[in-house]
This record gives structure tokens, sequence and C-alpha cells, in this order.
């Protein structure tokens, strides 16, 4: 039987150092992951939500909009299709009440989403497009010429996640073609998007 001369080994200072620098590294890549999770989770809301609108903005562009009026024997009626114009306010009203926090809607009539509900064709009530949940964004949307071929939609998200005064925008676009039917772009467009 041999005996171990010496005394038990246990960890030098210089293993301990190392062990401990590395769990360090490891748990400042595990923040910075966690970090760019949390913002890519919240920066879907903008994305979902203005894929929804341009869905709700084709829709009240293909419904009919004609007048309720009769025609008389002969006439023809006018244009039919139209998209709906540019709300008279975003949702928040200002894009300080989404720096670094969520923003609660007010659901009643003639307020956020339903400012313009007064108002045929006008705003998110045209689009029929509402957030009853918190949102991290201001969104708006501007319509130019929305009757006639060549008119314009432009969808926007407007945040400030990290409340540091910097905003990321995320824009969604459409026109109408010459054939009279609208399109939407199969792309968002981020502006300092990590924002």
């Amino acid at each position: 039987m041999s005996r171990r001369s010496g005394r038990a080994r246990g960890f030098t200072l210089i293993e301990l150092m190392i062990v401990v620098a590395i769990i360090g590294i490891l748990a400042v890549l595990a923040v910075y992951a966690v970090r760019k999770y949390v913002t890519h989770a919240k920066t879907a809301e903008a994305i979902n939500s203005l894929g929804q609108m341009g869905k709700d903005e084709t829709a009240a562009f293909e419904k009919e909009a004609m007048p309720g009026s009769t025609l008389s024997p002969g006439s023809v009626a006018g244009l039919s299709r139209a998209l709906c114009t540019s709300p008279s306010t975003p949702v928040p009203g200002s894009a300080g009440k989404i720096q670094g926090q969520k923003y609660q809607s007010d659901q009643t009539n003639g307020k956020d989403w339903n400012a313009d509900v007064a108002t045929p064709g006008k705003g998110f009530a045209c689009l029929n497009f509402a957030m009853d949940a918190p949102q991290y964004y201001q969104y708006n949307f501007i319509t130019a010429n929305g009757t006639a071929a060549g008119g314009t939609w432009e969808g926007t998200a407007v945040g400030d996640l990290n409340g540091d005064g910097v905003l990321s925008t995320t824009e969604i676009f459409g026109v109408i073609q010459t054939t009279m039917t609208f399109s939407i772009a199969p792309n968002l467009v981020f502006t300092n998007p990590d924002e």
C-alpha cells in the first residue's frame, strides 16, 4: 500500500481568479443577449401592428365607397375606391408618452384610435384599427392623393424603448397602381431599430 506524501492539494488563487473571470465574461454576454432579445420582442409590436394597418388599408381601399345618392338615368358613379385619409392625430398624441414606457390608449369615441369616428373615411376609425393593450410605439399614417393612380400611403411606428430620447422609426409604404389596385411594400424600413 502506498501513501501519498505531502498535503492534499486544492485550487490555487490564480485558478480561482480565472474561473471568476470566465464566469464574469459569460454573464456580460448573457446580459447583452437578453437585452437584444427583449428589444426584438418589443419591436415585434411595431412590425405586427404596421402589417395589420397595411392589410386594413388594403381592405378599406377595396370596399365600395360610393356616395349613397341615386343616379339619374344615363349618369355614372364617381370613383368608388379610396384610401382612408390621414388621422387628425397620431396615437398617442406625443412621442413623450412612449419614451421608455408603455401607453394605454383611450377607447372612447373622439379619443385616440376613435378620434375621427365622426368623419367617414378618415383616420384609424376608417381602418378599423385599434389596440386595446398598452403599447410601446406611437402610430400614425399619411395618405396622399388617395383616390387616383400614384396615390401613396405610409404607416409609421415611432418608439423610444430605452427612454434615451433617440427615436426609432419603422415604416411601411403603399401605392395605388395604374390598374387601380393598392399594393403594400413587401418589407418594412427601419431607422435606429435598437433605440
